[in-house]
């Protein structure tokens, strides 16, 4: 790749629109790049106005060319991950008495392949083919597959544009045909009734809010689902799932500070929800079901860190709970799940989790724990309740994910899959260790890294550094096959678990929000700094990447230490947060205000937000090569953004870059849906991040 750059686009016309809160104006010269029509392109990108649609198609040209004497390289990348995937794989069946289920893939196909076959060695039976039902379309994602619990029907739900609006269809597995009804503008969740012929599920609104739960019975027209519950309050999003007894379909009503649940019995056709308790500031809980009794994961009473709490299923209410697993500083309890006679957790101490078993007859505990520095552990899902067998899954950094099966009365633990890497992969080539960095204000921050044995530790090896910190969602120290192309180029692969997520308990994540978000910004650069301080690396061979939240973490460590960075990689970055927390008609802002505060009355949280939102601190300096990358049917994070970001970075920058915006058209916030394809944006963001670690944007 030469240095010889293609000329950026012309520049976008200003059209300055200014907005005045708490004494400030604002003016945005970009927002007009947000279309008018912005909920009717989520459902359909050719409703995008054609200027908008020239600037963005003259972007990803522009990105396309500058890219373009990477095309090799990403062609030898995509070979290469490509080779790392077991094409025909198939996951660890699930029993559900007398089948077991389970999901595989074709060689060659992109989209999963939904299986069962009788306990007892029947034949394989293809409930639903992901490939032949995605054939032609350039978007399908599907979110479910349901059986029923007579084993006659699938309830299967898929998005088609990438707007996460899913549509519900019902296979007869005896026939093999979908019926003629089709539940459209839901989230992709459902739940069955103990009798199988009616479901329940969660309805989108058309500001893209999950805001009520539905009854359909299998055959009649969608119009006539009777609606069960309904959340008009926009702050509050619904969810639906089973509870692991079977016995309950659990609703969940939740915003960013707290939740409250309700209880549908699934054997009567006219249930209606049953409150466990209120909603009330800053108490969240959520249920599980076992006998005549409800255990509860809460953070009541000052339980930061969660405990777990049982009450009678007759009387749920919070006068009724008695502790079983008390609170302790500093273990999050992160997962409960329930057998007959045993109780487990997964939770998390010291940055590392573990899961532990408890006997319900005896209050005997066990312990599931491994020794790397470093690892991911997760309960997966059982269709059985009374199973004795729990399964969970461990992966590190080195090591592929393994899936065991552990014997809950013997303690036996069996190993009944490892991924496997047909291209080859030994872990002992590989280190993977847990650092910490000091913070400005003495908080001690995780720093997960993976290298090759044989790497020379001279000071100078190229790291891309990757960082979230939002929503208390923590960033496993887990396997990545695709990373390896870079680590196997001579990468540091790096996680910075910086506060905003709960890798330390539910203080980092507070310590990463509202007032206090400018400490995930801090943390990421003594991150960078400490890599360099260790002699792993130097200024200027680091690369940064993030999505969604983690994106504006890239678009405000941009602005306030440029000089670190090699490149930055930001997918679908929310960069434009205070103009998007301003505008109270955006569906999801609402919800947002107890992440990242209400500017439009407090104005203090107007500083704050005014204070790191990338889009409105992007200053005259030198900036390093940045892509940013954005879907146009993303309800999340929408097109705009990106959009906006980089025309703005590009009209103020005083050097360096190039600034890089590449829009799909066909996808959404999870970018595209097929395996394979995804490897392509994958390929793309690891080319960039070789050709700026390698100079090959040093004259532009």
């Amino acid at each position: 790749m030469t240095n010889r750059l293609p000329a950026p686009p012309a520049a976008v016309e200003k059209r300055i629109e200014r907005k005045t809160a708490h004494g400030v104006t604002i003016e945005d010269e970009y927002a007009w790049l947000k279309a008018a029509n912005w909920q009717e392109v989520l459902r359909d990108p050719a409703a995008l106005p054609a200027p908008i649609r020239q600037i963005v198609e003259t972007e990803n040209a522009f990105a396309n060319a500058v890219l373009a004497p990477c095309d090799a390289l990403r062609k030898a990348l995509v070979k290469e991950m490509r080779g790392r995937i077991k094409e025909d794989d198939a996951e660890v069946p699930l029993l559900d008495p007398p089948y077991l289920y389970y999901i595989r893939h074709n060689e060659g196909g992109q989209h999963p392949i939904f299986c069962r076959a009788v306990e007892d060695g029947g034949a394989e039976e293809t409930l639903l083919d992901g490939d032949a039902e995605g054939a032609g379309k350039v978007f399908f994602d599907i979110a479910e597959a349901r059986h029923s619990p007579d084993h006659a029907k699938l309830a299967w739900s898929a998005d088609d544009n990438g707007s996460e609006l899913h549509a519900i269809r019902v296979r007869d597995l005896h026939l093999g045909a979908d019926g003629a009804d089709v539940v459209p503008d839901t989230d992709g969740s459902l739940v069955w009734t103990a009798d199988s012929r009616q479901f329940y599920y969660v309805r989108v609104d058309e500001n893209h809010r999950p805001a009520a739960i539905l009854r359909h019975e299998v055959g009649a027209d969608p119009s006539d689902d009777a609606v069960i519950f309904e959340e008009r309050d926009p702050r509050w999003f619904l969810h639906i799932r089973r509870s692991q007894s079977g016995a309950f379909a659990i609703v969940s009503v939740s915003d960013h500070d707290s939740s409250e649940c309700r209880l549908i019995d699934l054997t009567d056709p006219a249930a209606k929800p049953r409150l466990i308790e209120p909603r009330a500031p800053g108490l969240r809980y959520e249920v599980e079901h076992r006998g005549e009794r409800l255990y509860i994961r809460t953070n009541a009473d000052g339980a930061e860190d969660f405990k777990i709490v049982s009450a009678p299923l007759q009387a749920p209410g919070k006068a009724s709970w008695v502790d079983e697993v008390s609170h302790k500083p500093g273990r999050m309890i992160v997962a409960l799940s329930l057998f007959p006679d045993y109780l487990v957790r997964l939770e998390r101490e010291d940055s590392l989790p573990r899961i532990v078993v408890r006997s319900f007859e005896t209050g005997e505990e066990s312990a599931i724990a491994f020794a790397e520095e470093a690892y991911s552990l997760s309960i997966r899902e059982r269709l059985d309740y009374h199973t004795q067998v729990l399964r969970f899954t461990y992966c590190s950094m080195t090591t592929p994910p393994e899936t065991y099966d552990y014997n809950l009365v013997t303690g036996e633990r069996i190993l009944r899959k490892r991924q496997e890497i047909p291209s080859g992969h030994d872990p002992a080539d590989y280190v993977t260790r847990r650092l910490f960095a000091r913070a400005p204000d003495g908080e001690d921050v995780p720093v997960s890294i993976l290298y090759r044995r044989d790497l020379a530790l001279d000071g100078g090896a190229p790291v891309l550094l990757y960082g979230y910190g939002a929503y208390g969602y923590p960033t496993p120290a887990a396997f990545s096959a695709t990373r390896l192309s870079l680590v196997d180029r001579g990468f540091i692969s790096a996680i910075a678990h910086v506060r905003g997520g709960t890798e330390k308990g539910w203080r980092w994540y507070t310590g990463g929000k509202l007032a206090n978000k400018p400490n995930t910004f801090s943390d990421f650069i003594a991150a960078a700094r400490h890599l360099i301080g260790m002699g792993f690396t130097k200024p200027g061979r680091i690369v940064i990447q993030g999505g969604s939240a983690g994106g504006m973490l890239m678009g405000a460590v941009s602005n306030l230490a440029p000089e670190l960075f090699a490149g930055v990689i930001a997918d679908v970055p929310f960069v434009d947060v205070l103009n998007t927390m301003l505008d109270a008609d955006l569906p999801l802002t609402p919800p947002e205000w107890l992440e990242w505060g209400n500017p439009i009355l407090d104005a203090d949280a107007f500083a704050t937000i005014r204070s790191y939102s990338p889009y409105d601190n992007v200053k005259a300096q030198r900036y390093p090569p940045i892509l940013a990358l954005g879907g146009l049917t993303d309800p999340r994070v929408t097109y705009w953004e990106p959009l906006k970001w980089t025309q703005r970075l590009r009209a103020t920058t005083t050097g360096g870059g190039p600034i890089l915006c590449k829009t799909n058209l066909g996808a959404g916030h999870g970018g595209a849906p097929g395996r394979f394809d995804r490897l392509e944006d994958v390929a793309l963001q690891y080319a960039f991040a070789l050709a700026c670690v390698e100079g090959a944007f040093a004259a532009s």
